[in-house]
């Protein structure tokens, strides 16, 4: 079974972009502005961060 812990969303609001948490265990919000030149690179980040964590799985 799994369990919602956090989620999480980029958005962009009046030309500006925010990462919003939500911590689904204690009910709270964290936004974190987001840099334009980040968003463009998340797609990159992300393939890294997800070969790098495949790696360990067995």
């Amino acid at each position: 079974m799994e369990t919602l812990l956090y989620a999480a969303e980029l958005v962009r609001e009046d030309g500006v972009y925010k990462l919003v948490v939500k911590d689904v265990v204690r009910d709270t919000v964290q936004v974190t502005p987001v840099p334009e030149s980040m968003v463009a690179r998340l797609p990159t980040f992300l393939s890294v961060l997800s070969s790098k964590l495949g790696r360990g799985r067995r």
